[in-house]
């Protein structure tokens, strides 16, 4: 008997002991499950949507989505400016550069740094005389510049830099807009600068 009475004993200890823990893992899985509730149409393992939040542009009543990129946009006047043959076009006064065809925008238009006030970058019409990779250093200055497509005399070129610091001439683009001007512009092709 002295067996029994003490499993009995430890059967009554356990009860609660285990009601609590119950209780304790329910709240918990609970209050995950409701934090991370799958949208409908994606299985319960699929990570939670995070919801939109619309803020205000200015005191008007104009709202935007907070992820919404913001879209640069040409005047009548720069589209004007850039030569109709041209198939990439520099703004210098408005930092901002784009491809085109005939009178087409077809990239862009996106932000760029050209030249500073000592070494500034040449305005005119000229031709790409040809394209580096992703990994090209400067023979000039041994800077990394990649994705350069060079189209004037002195080594002048588009290629990734700095949008806050100004070139030796260049024109400096972001990564991406560097890459997609290294794979879509041909050599040969024209490139007004103004």
């Amino acid at each position: 008997m002295p067996n029994r009475t003490r499993t009995a004993r430890f059967v009554w200890l356990a009860i609660p002991a285990t009601a609590v823990f119950a209780a304790a893992t329910w709240l918990t899985v609970s209050s995950v499950t409701r934090a991370s509730v799958s949208p409908p149409g994606k299985p319960s393992g699929s990570p939670p949507v995070k919801a939109a939040v619309a803020r205000p542009v200015d005191r008007g009543a104009t709202f935007r989505h907070e992820s919404a990129p913001k879209r640069m946009v040409l005047s009548a006047r720069v589209r004007a400016a850039c030569a109709p043959a041209a198939s990439a076009c520099a703004d210098l006064s408005a930092h901002v550069t784009w491809l085109q065809s005939g009178r087409r925008v077809i990239y862009g238009p996106v932000r760029m740094e050209p030249g500073g006030q000592g070494e500034p970058t040449p305005r005119g019409i000229f031709h790409v005389a040809w394209k580096a990779g992703a990994h090209y250093v400067s023979t000039s200055y041994g800077v990394p510049i990649p994705y350069a497509v060079f189209f004037a005399a002195g080594g002048v070129a588009f290629h990734e830099g700095s949008l806050t610091t100004s070139s030796h001439g260049c024109i400096h683009l972001t990564m991406a807009a560097a890459r997609y001007y290294n794979e879509h512009l041909p050599v040969g092709a024209e490139v007004a600068v103004f």
